[in-house]
């Protein structure tokens, strides 16, 4: 059976991939392929692909990977009815009590310091110099 999947290339930390179409046993990074349909560079986005090839590939049960059933999907590619879509996957949220949305809220004092309390502070700190010096 064949199986059209990416093939990693490229150095540490800046892969690019290529699409090949190879049979389902071996290796996805052997060089054993039968066909090469193009490649694709996931940091700039760039997809060069031969979509004619890649077409007649689909068309005599190549079986796309998720991944690139959704780049041959973008690139213009009609896939086949029994191609199944990749579901969106939900991640899993550990800790959630743990989140900041999730803690109970503050409650904030609605009176802000404004000139008044600032006068009464300079108040009370002056009553308290005149309670020290007359003693």
């Amino acid at each position: 059976m064949l199986v059209i999947r990416l093939q990693r290339r490229g150095r540490k930390g800046l892969a690019t991939y290529r699409i090949v179409v190879q049979d389902k046993r071996t290796h996805p990074t052997r060089e054993k392929v039968i066909a090469r349909l193009g490649s694709y560079n996931p940091h700039t986005k760039e997809l060069v692909l031969d979509k004619e090839v890649a077409q007649k590939f689909l068309d005599n049960g190549a079986q796309p990977s998720e991944r690139t059933a959704q780049i041959l999907k973008t690139g213009g590619v009609k896939l086949p009815k029994w191609v199944a879509e990749a579901s969106k996957k939900e991640g899993k949220i550990r800790n959630a009590e743990k989140l900041r949305k999730n803690q109970p809220k503050e409650e904030v004092d609605s009176e802000e310091p404004g000139e008044e309390s600032i006068k009464e502070e300079v108040e009370s700190e002056e009553d308290t110099e005149e309670t020290s010096t007359e003693a």
